[in-house]
């Protein structure tokens, strides 16, 4: 315990994480509003009016799937964001210098490991929690406004808010993990940001054309996306065409264990002078 009041007392004391903050709140209004627009979409419009697409359509307006949308909101660059703390926790030791007296003062590497992994979880827990506080409030008045109930007692839609906090966690995992693996902090951010954007984005267009080429079976590989297996884990309902949600949530965590054991080890074995 006392290593991880050590490690979030240097998080306390530098202006990173309420940096971040502020920068999550207007990526989180920006994702509102798309969230607000598809939802008024999904509701207004009849299915047939979309042809080949109806049953994704019709699944995607379920009351299930909207509630679930609405309230976790914000989970692409919130997870964006979480991974870079997590990075931030590992290599800002490098950054200042202070990695040395860390080891000296607990020479167990694997605890100083587990502490870090504690202290960035205990991060994305936070964001999770003010996420999700502003998420219930301003996604029951977006359901009003769609003419849906506000989906409060929705089991699927707290099931999604659950596995939204899973994701929070393991993406946590992942940016301490690219901090042990790219000790620059510059570096390791750059390369973090890219491989989730540049991931994301260019997997999304490959899949795309893919399946248009050979079929929707390709749609599965969004699996092996740990971004977009993140979002399929809180969809809220089943969606024709894509892999089921539990896929998501199982790829998700064994990306996480590989992260986590890699970077203990070769915390472990890595010189740090």
């Amino acid at each position: 315990m006392n290593l991880v009041r050590s490690e979030l007392l240097k998080i306390r004391t530098t202006n990173t994480w309420w940096v971040f903050a502020l920068i999550s709140l207007p990526l989180w209004a920006l994702t509102l509003l798309i969230n607000w627009l598809q939802a008024d979409a999904l509701t207004s419009t009849n299915p047939a009016e979309v042809g080949d697409q109806a049953a994704q359509f019709e699944a995607a307006a379920t009351p299930d799937a909207l509630s679930s949308n609405l309230f976790t909101t914000g989970q692409f660059f919130g997870l964006l964001i979480i991974m870079l703390l997590g990075i931030i926790v590992v290599t800002s030791e490098f950054f200042h210098q202070t990695v040395t007296t860390t080891f000296l003062t607990a020479p167990h590497r694997t605890a100083v490991m587990i502490a870090k992994l504690v202290a960035a979880g205990v991060l994305a827990f936070l964001f999770w929690l003010v996420t999700t506080v502003f998420n219930l409030i301003a996604g029951s008045a977006v359901l009003n406004a769609v003419g849906v109930e506000s989906q409060l007692g929705n089991d699927a839609a707290w099931r999604a808010i659950g596995l939204n906090l899973l994701a929070y966690l393991l993406w946590a995992v992942f940016g301490v993990g690219i901090g042990v693996l790219i000790r620059s902090q510059i570096g390791a951010t750059v390369t973090g940001i890219l491989l989730y954007l540049g991931g994301s984005i260019g997997a999304i267009l490959v899949i795309s054309i893919l399946a248009n080429r050979w079929g929707d079976w390709i749609n599965n590989l969004q699996l092996l996306v740990p971004s977009l297996a993140s979002s399929l884990m809180v969809t809220g309902t089943e969606i024709p065409g894509n892999p089921p949600r539990w896929a998501g949530a199982a790829v998700l965590i064994g990306y996480a264990v590989v992260t986590g054991v890699a970077g203990s080890l070769l915390l472990r074995r890595r010189d740090i002078s």
